[in-house]
């Protein structure tokens, strides 16, 4: 039986019961044996309430994991910021030594109630420490009154019920430590891969009002960049956004869920399909383009993405399935995202045949 509770709480205390703060850790220690040693989240534990310069983002264009909800947070040292190259949009933010990432996995119990009864499964930290960055996985318990370090991963049932009114039950996947670095890949090394310009630059809600969250960022030090560097890149777009174009919803899905690896310095750049927003030859989006070596992930299909078919190409093939040899992405998923499927067909659909 699943176990949501909103009503058992842990604080982050300290050794003196006081409030603990990522300012003072060692990271020498790290990865610590429990979540709630790091003082991200001070009172209530599985509130989430971030504690001093403990920052909540939002990407624009959020990836795609089992419909799970997601709550991101990022630290980083006192008087240290990260920086960006507004020539290399696809870039990740450059965060200094000390930094941490921070992403909460949830379900709400009903998601027509978001903000009420929901059950954390896991909590990723990515920590940068001697200019190397380090993965250390946390599964809640289900008491939901802290989370322990788990490096070997974990299938974990979980159900909710959809926005519109539909019952739905997983066997959530909790990769182990060692499948991160199948994404966090660029150049051959251990990265971020969400916090970039292009899906930072856009208003948020914080405690005190909306904000742009770029020049929150700056305002607070974690950023150095100018108006005019950050205006150089262009946002994505999210795959919601009904007063953005079809292609511009598509390309930044695609971008999100699939140009991590594929692009020029991703695992999967000697596919030759490049899927990052900035890529402007069709060919290596994959149009009338044969995949290097798919397999059986090829079906009976010829091209990755053929022109006004999209029902017939490999790569909405890939995305409607959950066979292992099959679906794209390979990790990170046990289930289809219906939605996403639609609006990459439609794209597809189109195009100039």
């Amino acid at each position: 039986m699943l176990l949501f509770s909103g009503a058992v709480f842990y604080a982050c205390l300290g050794p003196n019961n006081a409030q603990t703060n990522p300012g003072e850790l060692d990271f020498e220690t790290f990865p610590l044996k429990r979540l709630s040693e790091y003082g991200f989240f001070k009172g209530n534990l599985n509130a989430l309430q971030p504690n001093e310069r403990v920052l909540v983002y939002e990407p624009i264009a959020p990836l795609f994991t089992d419909y799970a909800f997601k709550k991101r947070f990022v630290w980083m040292a006192q008087g240290t910021s990260a920086t960006f190259d507004p020539a290399a949009p696809d870039e990740p933010l450059d965060f200094p030594d000390k930094a941490i990432l921070v992403k909460n996995f949830y379900y709400p119990a009903d998601f027509r109630k978001p903000a009420a009864e929901r059950r954390i499964l896991e909590t990723r930290l990515l920590v940068k420490h001697q200019g190397t960055w380090k993965a250390y996985p946390y599964r809640w318990n289900a008491e939901q009154t802290d989370a322990d370090y788990k490096v070997t991963g974990e299938r974990i049932p979980v159900s909710w019920t959809d926005e519109y009114g539909q019952a739905h039950q997983i066997q959530y996947a909790m990769p182990n430590k060692n499948q991160c670095k199948s994404c966090h890949n660029r150049n051959e090394v251990f990265m971020p891969i969400g916090p970039k310009v292009k899906q930072l630059n856009h208003p948020i809600a914080y405690a005190d009002g909306t904000e742009n969250q770029l020049e929150r960022w700056v305002k607070m030090g974690y950023l150095k960049a100018t108006k005019t560097d950050i205006e150089r890149i262009s946002p994505l777009v999210s795959m919601t956004n009904e007063h953005a174009s079809l292609n511009s919803r598509a390309r930044s899905y695609l971008d999100v869920n699939c140009g991590h690896c594929h692009n020029p310095k991703g695992p999967a750049a000697t596919s030759g399909l490049y899927l990052n927003h900035e890529e402007r030859n069709p060919f290596h989006w994959g149009v009338r383009k044969s995949p290097v070596a798919a397999g059986i992930g090829a079906g009976s299909f010829r091209f990755d993405v053929n022109p006004g078919q999209g029902r017939a190409s490999i790569m909405t093939y890939r995305m409607n399935s959950v066979h292992p040899g099959i679906m794209m992405p390979e990790v990170g998923r046990v289930s289809i995202h219906t939605e996403g499927v639609a609006l990459i067909e439609a794209w597809i659909n189109s195009l100039t045949p």
